[in-house]
């Protein structure tokens, strides 16, 4: 049975388990979550975790020296940083449209009496980007700061271009331990479908279904918009700049977004989806090394729908009519903190509360949403990497074209 089968396998048996659980024997739960589900997560989060940083300091380097010329690293910089921002203003747009058609907030009562929510400080862009250069690059890899790691690592790249056969010791020192990080990540693959299992019925089991039952229409939209920018703008990216089938891409990107919906996390997820591209979707390593290693650190198409309409449904709630100004505003808000709050942990809601602040609304909306906002983490991280996914297939394209 291939892989991907059984991670499928494994997402609706952990689905239906939490859910029986749930219903029939909720006074079980907790003993069987400590000393069956929660375990069986964690070790598989763990052996994702323990690859991560050594995975994208090798294949970024690595990556950064296959492309050689510093020119064809700043074209292909300058193509994803676009891809990446113009797919973020149309997710929160998409969100924002749906959560107006549909009005969540407008359809049931809430308790905004007793809704509290303690945001934390989110660091502003302009200090981010002023980190990006680590000032003690072990510092980075210990704290596994992903945006300091991939610059120290495409300084280094760009040296062993640079330096040619003086430093061809160390190039093909990098280029076996990327070997070597890909065969350990093909080796804790096999242990994912356990993984995923555990994670999935610990999930679903503890939301409970009355959370779900009073923010149905709510989880309904959110869902629709990401299924709609995912099919929509990424497959449409994939059709018609890469000019290939969307159904090919998302067949062969499956395995990894399903490990991404059981793990809630773009960079836990980072070997599995970048092996995944490079051997189902055929991206060039220096490519896939580059982009989506990046795109895990600043993308967030899914946590910008969640926004969208989690904004426009707090704003509902409480009876507050936006502008079109405050509108506007929300999506350039949504789309720098996409970047401002890079490798922060708890990304979705301190980028929420953000947008919040921007716009006048009260921060404490945001727990009417925090009881759902697990199961929805799971589907928008799933989104989250296949982003980043379909901008390297048409980054790689236009390269492989120009080359031509």
């Amino acid at each position: 049975m291939k892989l991907s089968t059984k991670i499928i396998i494994a997402l609706v048996a952990g689905g239906i388990t939490g859910l029986l659980i749930n219903l029939f024997a909720p006074g079980i739960f907790p003993q069987l979550d400590q000393f069956v589900f929660t375990p069986l997560g964690k070790i598989f989060l763990n052996l994702i975790n323990m690859l991560v940083v050594p995975i994208v300091f090798f294949s970024i380097t690595l990556g950064t020296a296959g492309l050689g010329d510093p020119k064809k690293l700043g074209r292909i910089g300058l193509k994803t940083v676009s891809y990446f921002l113009i797919t973020t203003s149309m997710a929160i747009t998409i969100g924002i449209a749906l959560a107006y058609v549909f009005e969540p907030g407008n359809v049931g009562s809430f308790d905004t009496a007793n809704a509290e929510f303690e945001s934390k400080e989110a660091p502003p862009v302009s200090e981010t980007l002023l980190n990006i250069i680590p000032s003690n690059p072990i510092q980075a890899f210990a704290e596994g700061n992903m945006l300091q790691i991939i610059t120290f690592s495409v300084f280094v790249g760009f040296a062993l271009t640079m330096l040619g056969d003086k430093t061809k010791g160390i190039l093909n020192l990098v280029e076996q331990g990327n070997d070597l990080m890909m065969f350990l990540v093909n080796l804790v693959m096999k242990f994912a479908p356990y993984g995923t299992f555990g994670l999935i019925v610990s999930a679903v089991g503890s939301q409970g279904l009355d959370a779900i039952k009073a923010m149905g229409l709510y989880m309904s939209v959110v869902l629709l918009a990401l299924l709609i920018h995912t099919i929509f703008v990424y497959g449409s990216s994939v059709a018609f700049l890469a000019k290939k089938n969307p159904l090919w891409f998302f067949k062969g990107f499956a395995p990894a977004m399903g490990v991404a919906f059981s793990t809630s996390s773009s960079n836990a997820t980072l070997p599995i989806s970048m092996s995944t591209a490079q051997n189902n979707l055929k991206v060039p390593e220096p490519i896939s090394s580059f982009v989506q290693p990046l795109g895990a650190t600043i993308n967030m198409d899914g946590t910008a729908i969640m926004q969208g309409v989690a904004t426009i449904f707090i704003a509902q709630v409480f009876n507050v009519d936006l502008s079109f100004t405050q509108l506007v505003t929300v999506v350039l808000t949504a789309v720098l903190a996409s970047v401002g709050t890079a490798g922060v942990p708890g990304v979705g809601l301190i980028m929420l509360a953000m947008v919040l602040n921007s716009v006048g609304l009260p921060v404490e909306g945001i727990a009417l949403i925090i009881g759902i906002d697990r199961l929805l983490d799971m589907t928008r991280t799933a989104v989250n990497i296949t982003g980043d996914a379909a901008c390297a297939v048409v980054v790689a394209e236009t390269e492989a074209k120009r080359e031509l």
